[in-house]
């Protein structure tokens, strides 16, 4: 065995370099975080025995920055260095630099990350390890001979970054008169998360499950699999809800499936933790996807079937150490599912958000939270949209979608938009309950305008609800020690305006009308951001907070933002097709129009990234360009005016 490892830099940011310090801790192994401008106070960096800071807030710049991240490791006295995931941690290069530094890189070694890290390169090796793949096309990057390509797999069909994961980089086509724009757009995105635009192509296999099978690997030539899991539940390629073990498969397939995962692990001679995964296509035939040689983000559902901790599996390894268990010893117990709580608008196409933690206070004793966040940080346009990690276990499925539905309703994250509405209704589906989804069936919901994606309208209650707050929150301002008070406001939610009328008598509420209905609140009290009511005489709380002329307000598991009328005029909105506008704040990408150019309805105007994703801004009308307010590479702030134009007679 290898020397121990007494002390370990996390190579990453947020929940996973949290999640990696608590396992360090219990093995009695000092860490050190590293950090970026933007990070300079964040949970990782307070967590750590001690930090180091590489570089300003892009991760080009910081994270990515393989240089400074060895130097603060020699710095600091470091034996190790755990990549987690995203980042660095499927880069070669960076587990090379660590060897040659004298570092113990906690991974594979750098030939495996190599291999498998270039898709076309690890279909290859899968092929001549007899692991069934998916018919594609994966040699030259000519422009021309992809689209011949293309045209003889026929659609539907996947543009795909040889390089990474995650969905970066990726672009379904089903229509070929398009396909060079798909093509384009997917290198530009693969070429930023990935420093790669090299690009393959496959056969899109429509109504598939996305299986996945945990793998570890020794130095000593041992090989384990730690059963599959289940991460059909995914919007564009990026995984919502991951759970272990798989619903959808039979013993047989089960079988066959890990069986394909080990042997895809040995052909490359794969050692520490890494996953296999897999596509079942609904004749229930399998084929080799990728294999991702780190650490997952949906690990944890692995441990909570298992009981295994992966990251001490991962260190035991790294130093030398053997596979202590046998294949038959690994079964799992009860049912375990993880949804990731993103910074996003499901409301907004999905659009990243940012803002600050204002309210995050998950109290669940029974559920495991990974998490790199606190009250009072901000989230910021530079890195991925994902939080938070909520993770239940139960004795079979059925326990733990209901254990974690009900804890999601409890877990209210305040000051920015978040997908946590939608990973409830997903949960409650019935495709979900049923494990009848595939791995379009968000996006299909997306297209159809599906009610779990769908904004919640909001309610005359919610209205109610809010003015009661604002009755509490101003006290002596409305109410009398005797006679009867009367409190007209009007109210927004959202568009959606409301006038509420309360009336107070002897300082207790009588009364409380919505646009005419009498809305039986009742009894209002507000302690600790928690406000308690009966509604209809049933007693309910709503989690409530002010953010200047804002109140969040959370009640059965929905967000909603209101704000009091300003009595010297309204805040309603109209939509301006002459002022093309930056949705979220981050780096523009592309620009490619100029000024005088005629437009069309649909025409890409600018390409925004934000939080690894693209956002893609186009004409609402016809016109030509009037005048253009920035410039691709530099960094927009959501609500910036990018471009201005001159809309047609008909615009």
């Amino acid at each position: 065995m290898s020397a121990p490892i007494r002390k370990l830099l996390i190579a990453n940011r947020g929940e996973i370099a949290c999640r990696i310090m608590r396992t360090a801790a219990a093995k009695g192994i000092a860490t050190v975080a590293v950090y970026s401008d933007a990070d300079a106070g964040a949970v990782h960096v307070k967590q750590a025995d001690e930090a180091v800071h590489i570089g300003p807030s892009p991760a080009a710049q910081s994270y990515l920055n393989i240089d400074a991240i060895i130097e603060a490791a020699h710095q600091t006295g470091t034996d190790a260095i755990h990549p987690g995931y995203g980042f660095l941690s499927e880069n070669s290069g960076f587990a090379e630099a660590s060897a040659a530094a004298g570092l113990t890189f906690i991974g594979p070694p750098a030939s495996a990350i190599a291999s498998m890290g270039d898709k076309a390169t690890a279909k290859t090796i899968m092929e001549e390890a007899g692991v069934p793949t998916v018919p594609g096309y994966r040699d030259s990057q000519d422009d021309a001979v992809l689209a011949k390509a293309a045209e003889a797999i026929g659609t539907p069909l996947l543009i795909k970054a040889v390089a990474g994961g995650g969905g970066r980089g990726m672009r379904r086509g089903d229509d070929l008169t398009a396909f060079r724009e798909a093509l384009t757009s997917a290198r530009r995105e693969a070429q930023s998360a990935f420093g790669n635009g090299d690009v393959m192509l496959e056969k899109c296999i429509t109504s598939a499950k996305h299986i996945e099978v945990q793998i570890i690997g020794d130095a000593h030539g041992n090989v384990l699999h730690l059963g599959e899991r289940d991460c059909t539940a995914q919007r564009r390629h990026q995984k919502v809800i991951e759970e272990a073990p798989s619903p959808s498969l039979t013993a047989a397939q089960r079988e066959a499936i890990c069986a394909d995962a080990v042997t895809a692990a040995k052909a490359v001679s794969y050692i520490n933790a890494g996953t296999v995964e897999f596509l079942l296509a609904d004749d229930g035939a399998h084929y080799f996807l990728e294999m991702n040689t780190r650490l997952q983000v949906e690990h944890p559902v692995t441990e909570e079937v298992t009981g295994i901790d992966l990251v001490a599996w991962q260190l035991r390894v790294a130093a030398g150490g053997k596979l202590t268990l046998e294949q038959k010893d690994i079964t799992p117990t009860g049912h375990s599912i993880e949804a990731r709580l993103y910074a996003e608008d499901p409301a907004a196409d999905f659009a990243p958000q940012t803002g600050r933690v204002l309210h995050w206070r998950p109290q669940d004793a029974e559920l495991r939270i990974d998490d790199g966040i606190t009250e009072g940080d901000a989230i910021t346009p530079h890195y991925d949209p994902m939080i938070a990690k909520i993770i239940a276990h139960g004795s079979d499925r059925v326990a733990a979608i209901q254990h974690l539905a009900e804890a999601l309703r409890k877990a209210p994250l305040l000051g920015l938009r978040t997908n946590r509405r939608l990973l409830i209704n997903l949960l409650e589906s019935d495709a979900f309950r049923e494990a009848s989804l595939d791995t379009a069936t968000l996006d299909r919901w997306v297209e159809t305008g599906n009610a779990a994606i769908a904004p919640k309208a909001p309610a005359s209650e919610d209205f109610a609800i809010a003015g009661a707050f604002l009755a509490l929150e101003r006290g002596g301002d409305w109410w009398r020690s005797s006679g009867i008070a009367e409190c007209p406001l009007t109210i927004f939610i959202g568009e959606d305006e409301r006038d509420v009328h309360l009336t107070f008598e002897r300082s207790q509420l009588t009364n409380l009308i919505v646009d005419g209905e009498t809305i039986a609140v009742a009894e209002p009290r507000f302690e600790d951001r928690m406000l308690s009511f009966t509604l209809d005489g049933i007693a309910q709380r709503a989690t409530v907070l002010r953010d200047g002329a804002t109140i969040w307000l959370d009640r059965s598991g929905t967000t909603l933002t209101a704000q009091e009328a300003d009595p010297t005029g309204t805040s309603t909105q109209t939509v301006d097709s002459s002022r093309i506008t930056a949705p979220v704040s981050g780096l523009i990408q592309a620009m490619p129009v100029v000024v005088g150019d005629k437009i069309e309805v649909g025409q890409t105007l600018a390409v925004i990234e934000a939080m690894k994703m693209e956002t893609v801004l186009t004409a609402t009308a016809s016109g030509k360009v009037k005048a253009i307010a920035a410039t691709e590479g530099a960094q927009a702030k959501a609500g910036d005016v990018l471009i201005e134009l001159e809309l047609d007679d008909n615009g």
